[in-house]
C-alpha cells in the first residue's frame, strides 16, 4: 500500500498523473480513508473556554477565557450558544474574512436537537449543516469541511462544536444543585467552543499574522465505525470511546500504509486516564503501538493533580479547543510536523440511557500537516 506521506509533493504527483490521463486514480485510501490531492488550509480558528480550563496546563494558548460561565446570559444553553457565536466570529476575523466570505457552516453539540450551536449560528447567516457525532463532533465537522473543499463545492467553510459543564450536566447526569458524588472515572465536561475556517489556497491571502504564522493543511482523513464493547456506565465513557480510537486509528495506519512513527502526535479527544490505558493496550495487542506519540486533550486540558476533574476533561469542546487552541499552534511555529487528530465520541442519549442501552464508540482521524 502507498503511503501519501512517501511522497514529498504528493499534489505534483497527483498533477502529473492527471496529464498522464490518469484520472481513474482514485482518491480514496483503503477502506475508510481519503488522500487529499489538494489538501484544504486552515485559514484561522478560535477558542474560547470557561474559567476553570483557562486556569489548565493550556490556558495560556487558548484565544479567550471567559470567567463568567452564563456569559450574560439567564440559562446555561444560551451562554453555551453565546460561546459558538463568539469562536465562529473569531475565527473569521483570525481568517482575514468576512461572513459573506464562508459557504457552509458545519457544527453541531451535545445539546438536544442541537441547540447550542442553531441558536449560536443564527446571527452569522451562513448555509447551515447541523451534525452529531457526540463528543467527536470536531472530527466529523473537519471531515466533511475538507470534503466540501477539496472536492471543489466550496472555496471556504467553517466548522464548529461546543459544550457546556452545566448544561452537559442537566441533560445527561443530575441538576448542579444535587449534588451527586462522581466516581473516580468520571470525566468534567469542558466549557468552551473551538471554530476553524478550511479553504483552499485561493483564500489564504487575508490570514492575520501572529506568533506562530505558519500554514497548515488537512492532508487526508480516516471516518470512523460506530464501535460497541456493551459498555453501558455513562460515568466511564472513557471505556466506551476507546475500542472505537483504537479502530480508527488502526485504520488509518493499515489504509496509509503508516505506523505512529510518521506522526508527531496522535492526540485523542477525551479518553480520560482511563480511556487512554485502555488504548494504548488495545494498539500494543494489535502491533501497532502509539504509547510514545499519543496524547489525550481530556487528560491535557486540566491539571489532574490540582483541579478536581477526575479522570480528565470531556465533551465537545475538548477536543475543539485543544485543537483550536494548543495543536494548531504548534503546527503552526513548526514544533509539530504531522499530528493524527482523533476526537471520540460516545454515542448515547438521555432516552438510550433510561433504556439501559449500550453506550456505542466512534471516532475520526484527522490528519494535519505544518506547511
Amino acid at each position: 500500500m502507498e503511503s501519501i506521506f512517501s511522497y514529498k509533493n504528493p499534489e505534483a504527483v497527483h498533477t502529473e498523473r492527471k496529464k498522464q490521463g490518469m484520472v481513474e486514480v482514485m482518491k480514496t485510501k483503503g477502506k475508510q480513508s481519503v488522500e487529499y490531492a489538494n489538501p484544504p488550509y486552515i485559514l484561522g480558528e478560535a477558542s474560547i473556554v470557561g474559567q476553570k480550563e483557562g486556569e489548565g496546563p493550556l490556558g495560556s494558548y487558548f484565544h479567550e477565557i471567559c470567567n463568567d460561565p452564563l456569559m450574560g446570559e439567564k440559562t446555561w444553553e444560551k451562554a453555551e450558544s453565546a460561546f459558538v457565536e463568539r469562536a465562529c466570529n473569531l475565527a473569521i476575523s483570525n481568517a482575514g474574512m468576512r461572513r459573506e466570505d464562508i459557504n457552509y457552516l458545519v457544527g453541531g453539540d451535545l445539546l438536544a436537537q442541537l441547540m447550542g450551536t442553531s441558536f449560536g449560528v443564527e446571527s452569522l447567516q451562513i448555509p447551515f449543516f447541523g451534525i452529531y457525532g457526540a463528543c467527536s463532533t470536531m472530527g466529523e465537522s473537519l471531515t466533511l469541511s475538507s470534503l466540501l473543499v477539496e472536492g471543489e463545492f466550496a472555496k471556504s467553510v467553517l466548522a464548529v462544536t461546543s459544550s457546556h459543564f452545566a448544561g452537559a450536566e442537566k441533560q445527561f447526569r443530575f441538576p448542579l444543585a444535587y449534588g451527586n458524588q462522581r466516581p473516580a472515572a468520571a470525566t468534567w465536561t469542558v466549557t468552551g467552543s473551538g471554530a476553524v475556517i478550511i479553504g483552499n489556497e485561493s483564500c489564504l491571502t487575508g490570514r492575520k499574522k501572529t506568533a506562530a504564522s505558519g500554514n497548515v493543511v488537512i492532508r487526508g482523513i480516516t471516518v470512523g465505525r460506530i464501535v460497541d464493547y456493551g459498555i453501558q456506565d455513562s460515568m466511564n465513557m472513557g471505556a466506551a470511546m476507546a475500542p472505537a480510537a483504537a479502530s480508527t486509528i488502526a485504520a488509518n495506519f493499515r489504509d496509509f500504509g503508516v505506523s505512529a512513527e510518521d506522526y508527531d502526535v496522535i492526540a485523542t479527544g477525551d479518553l480520560g486516564t482511563v480511556g487512554s490505558r485502555i488504548l494504548c493496550e488495545m494498539m500494543e495487542e494489535q502491533g501497532m503501538p502509539i504509547g510514545k506519540k499519543h496524547m489525550d486533550c481530556g487528560v491535557q486540558i486540566y491539571d489532574l493533580q490540582k483541579q478536581d476533574v477526575h479522570a480528565g476533561g470531556s465533551g465537545c469542546g475538548c477536543s475543539a479547543v485543544t485543537l483550536t487552541g494548543y495543536l494548531l499552534y504548534k503546527l503552526r511555529s513548526k514544533e509539530y510536523r504531522r499530528i493524527l487528530f482523533v476526537p471520540t465520541g460516545a454515542m448515547l442519549s438521555p432516552v438510550s440511557f433510561h433504556e439501559e442501552m449500550n453506550i456505542p464508540g466512534i471516532a475520526y482521524g484527522i490528519i494535519l500537516e505544518s506547511r
